[in-house]
């Protein structure tokens, strides 16, 4: 196999062109492989595999900089760098991160999920290569999967056309996200895409022109020569700056019939494209072009591929074209796919609510489907609101819409939603807007590592004024919390979060509204009180019956509220000897020690004695990719580490 023979760039410069098709072939193969042995994005690493290849040749990473936006675009980009052997550890404990990881390799630069970053990025790296403090010659930044619609994006490339750093941007237009892309630009290049698939004699000469055009204005020759005729004009005496003007307006006037409309060279970013993604020379030579322009100031080399491209089950998912996929048997594929755990009590919920209540909107930010919205999109279409990857506007687009009367759902994950904490606070927040927020993913998520475990949510919105804070332990509980928050959103925000996975059913009914509930009540004098919040819930049972064992005997609090705390349950726990708090979340400023502020500040004034405390949670440190049962083990969250802290409390 040629793959086996790559073990970075140089090789592959070494290869002849002939032998590429076979190269990719063979790359799309072995990465159905890894991702059906390990599970992880698919569907993207599929559409980008020309591409890669085509970077490698034409750039010398790590001299010049290869960044990726989004980073699970990069699996080829790690085969061709050298990784093959570490892909049998895709995403497992101390393997092969999913996302480029500068512990990795010298060619990775940012370990980006987080997406639209990737500008902002190469426009820091460009100052600092210009100032002559790094040695790259190209910063290369490829921006896809849909990130060209947050905002960020938007932002560094206003910056970089103003300041004409030289980075070449090269979008890798799929159409998706996780669904289709909500962008004009997108459209407007698929709809000359899918115009040549059917082209009647007009399209066919005027597709020519158009590519005809590209290949004129990609032309080094022909820049220097126009550049030699707009200062000639300029200089022309009395009408020089209306000669010049009339040639720019009629260059505009050419581009706008003959290819996509784009506000690229508007904000001084010279364009290109579209360029099939999937044709290895014109990948080449767009970018060897790109690379002598890119000497004048930023270019984008737009560029059209499929997502999923090459394996018959990835390209016939029409919702996300296996963007990510469980393990599976590659030879059949992925089984179908749909909300479950959590996120399809959410789903079920969701569209329940909606049909009793027309004021209920949905807001996803291009995940409407791991988020469990699209039951509720393809029921009330006009109800739900896919706004891109863009969780600011996500956010104060809720607030406009509780301020119009309308109840919005804000479904997103943990992690995404720290991205709008300003609009959070002081466009939700601060205006006491009826907007609940439902936190996919929250606590520790397992294979996608550091950026997606939502672990700071409880820390972050337990200090924002007015928001109620709720964490289900199970799928029932979770349907309740739902439906309360439609009345209880008339007093202000609300989350709900939950984590990734299954969500066992309730065994001894559900809670109501703020309050707690209390879910083992021993039959002897208790000396200890664990109050669990969410999935730890169950931990904390476990640990209640491995203690009785011994001797000790435990109440156990289901927390549901974390803000505010349940008055009950604080009186409760005041009567206890030891007082625990277990939760998914970074333990420093959490619910623990919110908890434990509150019992002290309680008591301060009884004669009650002061109980013992144990705050037990997460570290602030970034935590790896691993299987969450083996994180919480490491970090003693882990029922058999908890009765061992407990026990030891107790002497």
């Amino acid at each position: 196999m040629l793959l086996d023979d790559l073990n970075g760039p140089d090789d592959l410069k070494r290869l002849p062109a002939a032998q590429l098709p076979e190269l990719a072939h063979e790359i799309r193969e072995f990465i159905v492989d890894a991702v059906a042995n390990n599970g992880g994005h698919l569907g993207s690493n599929l559409g980008a595999v020309e591409l890669s290849i085509a970077l490698h040749r034409v750039f010398e990473s790590p001299r010049d900089a290869i960044l990726w936006d989004t980073g699970h675009q990069a699996y080829v980009h790690k085969l061709l760098t050298g990784r093959k052997a570490q892909f049998d550890e895709l995403r497992r404990a101390d393997g092969l991160s999913g996302y480029p990881s500068r512990e990795e390799s010298r060619h990775d630069f940012v370990e980006n999920s987080h997406a639209s970053t990737i500008l902002s990025y190469a426009y820091g790296l460009a100052v600092g290569r210009d100032a002559g403090t790094t040695d790259h010659r190209h910063i290369v930044a490829v921006i896809g999967d849909g990130a060209m619609t947050g905002g960020m994006s938007f932002e560094a490339l206003n910056n970089l056309g103003h300041s004409k750093r030289r980075v070449i941007i090269v979008l890798n237009d799929n159409g998706r996200s996780y669904a289709p892309t909500v962008s004009n630009l997108w459209a407007n290049a698929q709809q000359v895409d899918e115009r040549s698939n059917h082209p009647s004699f007009t399209d066919r000469i005027t597709s020519s022109l158009s590519s005809a055009l590209t290949d004129i204005r990609m032309n080094p020759v022909y820049v220097r020569r126009q550049r030699k005729i707009e200062r000639f004009l300029h200089e022309l005496p009395g009408i020089g700056n209306q000669a010049e003007r009339a040639l720019d307006a009629f260059k505009a006037g050419v581009r706008e019939f003959l290819q996509p409309p784009s506000f690229f060279e508007a904000l001084g970013v010279r364009y290109t494209g579209p360029i099939d993604g999937h044709d290895l020379e014109a990948l080449e030579s767009a970018l060897q072009q790109a690379e002598e322009l890119s000497e004048e100031g930023p270019i984008v080399v737009h560029v059209l591929t499929q997502k999923g491209r090459g394996y018959a089950p990835a390209e016939s998912d029409d919702e996300k074209h296996l963007h990510d996929a469980p393990i599976f048997d590659p030879l059949s594929g992925p089984p179908p796919s749909g909300p479950t755990g959590y996120t399809e009590a959410f789903s079920r919920t969701m569209l329940a609510v909606a049909e009793q209540d027309d004021r209920i909107v949905g807001i996803t930010a291009a995940m409407a489907g791991p988020t469990g919205l699209i039951p509720m999109q393809e029921r009330f279409p006009d109800r739900v609101f896919d706004v891109g990857i863009a969780e600011q506007h996500a956010v104060t687009g809720a607030a406009g819409m509780a301020m119009a009367g309308l109840r919005p759902v804000v479904a997103v994950y943990s992690t995404f939603l720290s991205r709008a904490w300003d609009q959070v606070v002081y466009d939700v927040a601060l205006h006491r807007l009826p907007v609940v927020f439902c936190l996919d993913r929250a606590g520790i998520t397992g294979p996608d590592g550091a950026s997606h475990h939502g672990v700071y949510d409880l820390a972050l919105l337990s200090k924002v004024p007015g928001m109620r804070v709720l964490a289900p332990s199970n799928a029932d509980e979770l349907e309740q919390m739902l439906t309360d928050a439609v009345a209880l959103a008339d007093d202000g925000p609300i989350v709900i979060r939950y984590p990734r996975g299954g969500a066992p059913r309730a065994a001894d009914g559900v809670g109501s509204g703020l309050s707690a509930r209390k879910v083992v009540t021993p039959n002897d004098q208790a000396s200890v009180v664990i109050c669990a919040i969410g999935r730890m819930v169950a931990t904390a049972e476990t640990v209640a019956g491995k203690l009785a064992a011994d001797g000790i005997h435990c109440t156990v609090w289901d927390v549901r509220s974390c803000v505010p705390l349940d008055p009950k349950m604080l009186d409760d726990a005041a009567q206890h000897q030891l007082v625990v708090t277990i939760e998914d979340g970074i333990v420093e400023g959490g619910i623990g020690s919110m908890l434990t502020r509150s019992l002290h500040e309680r008591l301060s004034a009884t004669t009650i004695a002061l109980p013992q405390f144990i705050n037990l949670g997460l570290p602030t440190v970034f935590i790896p990719h691993g299987a969450p049962d083996d994180l919480f083990e490491k970090f003693n969250l882990d029922a058999s580490n908890v009765a061992a802290r407990i026990r030891s409390a107790l002497g």
